[in-house]
């Protein structure tokens, strides 16, 4: 398994080995040991499944407000995003950038995804399936997310018109919060 630092260096990029003979691949994609020696022992504590039935489909970017803020170990096992994570954590060197990284079935990258961090994805092609380890219980009270597009973010989604949940189109833009992760909190 190689780990490597993103341009974000708290958010990694995971690319598990695939082992291939005449009857397919075998991998392991997820080893705590593996994590560990790069700082990262969360237990996990739920898997989540997409499937985005379209291109151009954009998720995000959510987050859940401590004392639930979860981390997210993302892969795609059929399909392509475009997968981002915005750095909320006030205070921090790189606070409101963002990685954009394309995992797909074919790269088999994955992306480690800390708590302080929104996430989001755009789908890059039809028939998206993305599954996500994370590392707290999703609550409904600490749900939250920031407008997908916010010019402040400086994000180059692939699609200039996705499709978007309601919830996901009037989201808050950055400035117009108050901080999620405040200084000292993370």
């Amino acid at each position: 398994m190689k780990i490597e630092r993103s341009a974000i260096p708290d958010v990694l990029v995971i690319e598990p080995t695939r082992f291939e003979d005449p009857r397919g691949f075998f991998s392991e994609v997820w080893s705590h040991r593996s994590l560990a020696a790069h700082g990262i022992e969360t237990p996990f504590v739920q898997d989540n499944h997409s499937l985005s039935r379209e291109a151009g489909v954009v998720r995000g970017l959510h987050f859940q407000r401590p004392p639930w803020a979860q981390g997210k170990l993302v892969r795609v096992v059929r399909g392509a995003i475009l997968d981002i994570a915005v750095d909320l954590r006030e205070g921090s060197a790189t606070f409101g950038r963002h990685v954009a990284m394309e995992l797909s079935a074919a790269n088999w990258r994955q992306l480690w995804v800390p708590r302080g961090f929104a996430h989001g994805f755009a789908t890059l092609e039809p028939d998206t399936e993305v599954l996500y380890k994370v590392d707290a219980y999703y609550d409904r009270d600490a749900d939250a997310g920031i407008l997908w597009n916010d010019p402040a973010l400086g994000i180059d989604w692939p699609a200039a018109d996705p499709i978007l949940s309601a919830k996901d189109r009037t989201a808050p833009r950055l400035a117009e919060i108050d901080p999620p992760f405040p200084a000292g909190s993370w």
